[in-house]
């Protein structure tokens, strides 16, 4: 009786331990991959300050088109130094 039982666990588990244990861990990374709620609720946030942020660069550049139409050219031609200086070099023969 004792040699048969030692050959019928072998198989219950090869045929059904195994698959269950590689079954169960599968599951629990694929619940793993989706967000929680408090990652949910941070890319929520992160999303509004994306669009906080985008709002402001526009109002900054409408400001910037006002004082200087031609602000976009001088920044992508110019080194630093010398858009700081066209910059104000400009100021100046406005006020004159």
């Amino acid at each position: 009786m004792a040699e048969a039982i030692v050959p019928l666990i072998a198989i219950l588990a090869i045929f059904i331990g195994m698959p269950w244990l590689f079954l169960h861990y599968r599951m629990k990374s694929k619940q793993n991959r989706s967000l929680s709620i408090e990652d949910e609720r941070m890319l929520d946030d992160l999303h509004q300050a994306a669009m906080r942020l985008e709002d402001r660069l526009q109002t900054i550049e409408r400001i910037m088109s006002v004082d200087n139409p031609n602000w976009r050219h001088i920044a992508a031609g110019s080194p630093v130094g010398e858009r700081l200086e066209d910059t104000r070099t400009a100021e100046i023969r406005r006020m004159k």
